[in-house]
C-alpha cells in the first residue's frame, strides 16, 4: 500500500511565507520541508472557498455524508502512517497517536450521521401559508487548530462543518504542518470532497489574525491559550462574528478520605502526565484531604519515578519530548518558584534535554506559581484540604473553567461536590481527560466561551436559522 503522505512532496508554490523545515521535537531530526502561508494568501483561500461553498451545500445530504465515510476509510487504511507520523512530528507516545487516530474516526463516522437528521420544523401559521424555521449553512468557517493533539482538534471543527454544507480554512500551528494540516488535505482528496472546499494555511498569528479579520469568514472555530482566544473573541465581537472557543484549563483532580488510593494515584498520575501534560484537560491541580494526603503522595511519586521518557518514534517510552524549548522553559520556571516558595519535589524536577521528567510536587499552596498557572507539562501539584469544603473552594479559585474530577467511595458525596464545581465537565472516579465526538466538549470561564464540540451541538454551532414561509396565492396589502 502506497503513503499517503509524502513528506518530501515539495512546496507549494500558492504560499508565500517561505518554507519552514519540519523537525521531530525529541531529536531535532528534520523529517520534512512545507510551505508557510502569509498574511496575504488568507483573501484568494477565502474566495476559493466561498466560491465552491455553494454547489456543496446544494449536494445531497446523503452524498456529504459518504465524503466522511469515505475520509475515515482512507484514514483506517492508512492508519499506522498517520500514527508514525504524530509520533515524530508532535512528540506523542504510540499510545496516545493510536488514541488520537481512533478519535478523528468517531468524529468522521459522527459527522457522516449529521446532515439526514431533521434540520428545522414547521411553525404555527396563518391559513393559506406555510411557516418553516431550518437550519443553513453559514458560508466560510475558519478553523485555527493547536499543536498538542493537532488532528483531532481540527478535524472535530472540520468534519461537522463540512458535511453541514460549508467550506473550511485551517489555519494548523507550526508546529504540526504536517498532522494538523496535510494530513487532512490529503484524506479529503483521497475521499472525493470538490476542489475548494478545503484551504489549509500552515502559518504564524498574523495569517490567523487575517483570518479572524476577514468580512467573508462569518465564524472562527478556535482551539489554544485563553489570552489569544480573548484577543479573537474581542475582534470576532467587534465584527459580530460567531466564535467558538476552547481555551485552555487548571484543572482539579480532587481525591476524598474514602477513595480507593491506589486508583486515584493512577488516575492521577495519568491526569497529569498524559502526552507530558500537554493537554487543555490535564489535572493541573490535585486536592487531597489530609486524612490521606501522605498516602496519596507516596503513591503518586512511585508511578512518577517508574514513567519510562524517551524518543517514542524508537523506544518504548511513557512520556516523550515536550514540545519545544519555549515550553521547556515554562515548565522549569513554574517548578522552580514554586519550590522556591516552598513546594517540595517528591519525584522528578528536572528537564533532561528536550524532555521533563514526571513531577510531583507536595506542599502546594494557592499561592504558588504550580497552583495559580496552567503548567502544560508533566507536573503534578498537590494541595492538602481539610474537608469537602475547602476542596469545593480551592477547585474553584481559578478563572479557568474546563473540567474536574472527583475520587471518592461514595458516588453519592461525588455527585454532591460536583454539583458545586464551576466547570464545563466532571467525572466521577476517573481522570480529567476525557473526550467523546457525540458529547457537549467545552468549558466556561476562561476556558472558553460556552460553545461546545460535539455531534450531538455541531448544528447549533456550524448552521444558522433561517426563517421560510411560502403562499401559493401572492398576499395582497392596503397600500
Amino acid at each position: 500500500m502506497s503513503g499517503l503522505i509524502q513528506l518530501d512532496a515539495g512546496l507549494d508554490p500558492a504560499l508565500s511565507g517561505g518554507e519552514l523545515q519540519v523537525r521531530e521535537p525529541a531529536t531535532g531530526r528534520p523529517i520534512a520541508v512545507v510551505s508557510l502561508a502569509a498574511a496575504e494568501d488568507v483573501n484568494p483561500a477565502v474566495a476559493a472557498a466561498a466560491q465552491a461553498q455553494p454547489g456543496w451545500a446544494a449536494t445531497p445530504p446523503t452524498g456529504r455524508a459518504a465524503v466522511m465515510r469515505r475520509a475515515a476509510a482512507v484514514l483506517e487504511r492508512h492508519r499506522q502512517e498517520i500514527v508514525d507520523l504524530l509520533v515524530r512530528e508532535g512528540g506523542s507516545v504510540r499510545g496516545k497517536a493510536d488514541f488520537e487516530v481512533g478519535a478523528v474516526l468517531d468524529e468522521l463516522w459522527s459527522a457522516a450521521a449529521l446532515p439526514t437528521r431533521p434540520n428545522g420544523h414547521v411553525l404555527a401559521s396563518e391559513p393559506g401559508r406555510e411557516s418553516f424555521a431550518r437550519r443553513v449553512p453559514l458560508g466560510v468557517v475558519g478553523v485555527i487548530s493547536p499543536w498538542n493533539v493537532p488532528l483531532v482538534l481540527a478535524m472535530r471543527a472540520v468534519a461537522p462543518a463540512l458535511v453541514l454544507g460549508n467550506a473550511v480554512v485551517v489555519k494548523p500551528d507550526v508546529h504540526t504542518p504536517v498532522s494538523g494540516g496535510r494530513v487532512i488535505t490529503r484524506l479529503f482528496e483521497e475521499a472525493g470532497l470538490p476542489a475548494g472546499l478545503l484551504q489549509v494555511l500552515p502559518g504564524d498569528a498574523e495569517v490567523g489574525e487575517a483570518l479572524v479579520r476577514h468580512p467573508d469568514v462569518p465564524m472562527i472555530a478556535f482551539t489554544g491559550s485563553s489570552a489569544v482566544g480573548a484577543r479573537i473573541g474581542a475582534v470576532a465581537g467587534g465584527m459580530l462574528k460567531r466564535v467558538s472557543l476552547e481555551l485552555g484549563g487548571n484543572n482539579a483532580l480532587i481525591v476524598l478520605d474514602d477513595a480507593d488510593l491506589d486508583a486515584a494515584a493512577s488516575a492521577g498520575a495519568w491526569g497529569s502526565f498524559f502526552h507530558q501534560g500537554q493537554i487543555c484537560m490535564a489535572a493541573g491541580r490535585h486536592l487531597v484531604h489530609r486524612a490521606v494526603a501522605d498516602r496519596y503522595l507516596e503513591l503518586l511519586a512511585d508511578r512518577a519515578s517508574k514513567l519510562r521518557l524517551g524518543d517514542p518514534f524508537r523506544e518504548e517510552v511513557d512520556l516523550g519530548p515536550v514540545i519545544g524549548e519555549r515550553q521547556l522553559d515554562r515548565v522549569e520556571r513554574i517548578v522552580r518558584e514554586s519550590v522556591a516558595a516552598g513546594a517540595v519535589v517528591l519525584a522528578g524536577g528536572a528537564r533532561r534535554g528536550p524532555f521533563f521528567e514526571p513531577t510531583v510536587l507536595a506542599g502546594v499552596t494557592p499561592d504558588m506559581p504550580a497552583f495559580t498557572e496552567e503548567v502544560f507539562g508533566p507536573v503534578a501539584p498537590v494541595t492538602v484540604v481539610a474537608d469537602d469544603d475547602e476542596a469545593v473552594e480551592l477547585a474553584n479559585r481559578t478563572a479557568y473553567g474546563l473540567t474536574a474530577a472527583v475520587q471518592t467511595g461514595s458516588v453519592r458525596r461525588g455527585r454532591a461536590i460536583a454539583d458545586r464545581l464551576r466547570t464545563g465537565m466532571v467525572h466521577i472516579n476517573d481522570q480529567t481527560i476525557n473526550d467523546e465526538a457525540h458529547v457537549p466538549h467545552g468549558g466556561r470561564g476562561a476556558s472558553g466561551n460556552g460553545t461546545r464540540h460535539g455531534s450531538e451541538h455541531s448544528w447549533d454551532e456550524y448552521t444558522q436559522w433561517q426563517w421560510l414561509t411560502v403562499r401559493e396565492t401572492p398576499a395582497r396589502y392596503p397600500f
